[in-house]
């Protein structure tokens, strides 16, 4: 199912960018060589033209989500994407609990984060269970927002999808795709179970507004942060 980039997704994604005059961010397994697979979100610019591509850095390796055995870890780095609409920090999925990552993007200039998404939980999860984990992912994201002041836009899927493995009873993706204003404020999120598309406003223009109320980029401390690049301090 890997494709080359370009290549028949990107095509057909361009095509439809084009027709409606959007920037469009599509996920795809990209084919880079033989053997060598990533998990690749690619940016289509209005006139149908691929903007740029972030290939997922992170990887997990969860009951029903073996992304390990079939992905190699993304080495294009933490770089936005520059469109017509603005800079666009591109993160997928297990991408978005990490902080470091969020961060980067903003530093380097991304005026938002997407997170193309497809997480839901086990069905053999209790309700207590589910409403734990939702919580835990809709707040480290919005998280993002505030600790980086600006918009954070997660797409996810929904729906069933039984687990071949048999590990698990099937997947039930938990949906509730949500945009974030950059103090975390929720500015929409959709239902659980169904499908939607809606329109979102977004004032990008708030950012420096809210940088300048909560200077968290001015009063880092970078001089006693370089141990973030251990594994792990003993």
């Amino acid at each position: 199912m890997a494709e080359s980039i370009p290549g028949p997704s990107t095509g057909e994604f361009g095509k439809i960018a084009k027709e409606l005059g959007i920037v469009l961010v599509t996920s795809l397994f990209e084919r880079r060589a033989p053997g060598i697979y990533h998990n690749t979100a690619v940016v289509l610019e209005k006139d149908g033209s691929i903007a740029g591509k972030y290939r997922k850095m992170h990887i997990p390796d969860d009951p029903a989500y073996y992304e390990k055995f079939y992905f190699t870890p993304g080495d294009l780095g933490f770089t936005p994407i520059a469109t017509s609409i603005g800079k666009l920090g591109i993160l997928v999925c297990w991408d978005q609990w990490y902080p470091e990552a969020a961060r980067l993007m903003a530093m380097a200039g991304a005026e938002v984060l997407i997170y193309p998404t497809a997480i839901g939980w086990a069905s053999s999860d209790e309700k207590a269970e589910q409403d734990r984990q939702f919580g835990a992912w809709q707040t480290i994201q919005r998280g993002h927002a505030v600790a980086n002041g600006l918009p954070v836009v997660s797409v996810n899927r929904t729906g069933f999808e039984s687990d071949w493995t048999g590990v698990t009873d099937g997947i039930n993706f938990w949906g509730q795709s949500f945009v974030a204003g950059p103090q975390g404020e929720i500015l929409f999120q959709a239902p659980a179970h169904e499908e939607v598309n809606t329109v979102i406003e977004i004032d990008l223009a708030r950012t420096e507004k809210v940088r300048r109320m909560w200077p968290f980029f001015r009063d880092r401390r970078i001089d006693e942060f370089g141990e973030l690049t251990r594994r792990f301090r003993d």
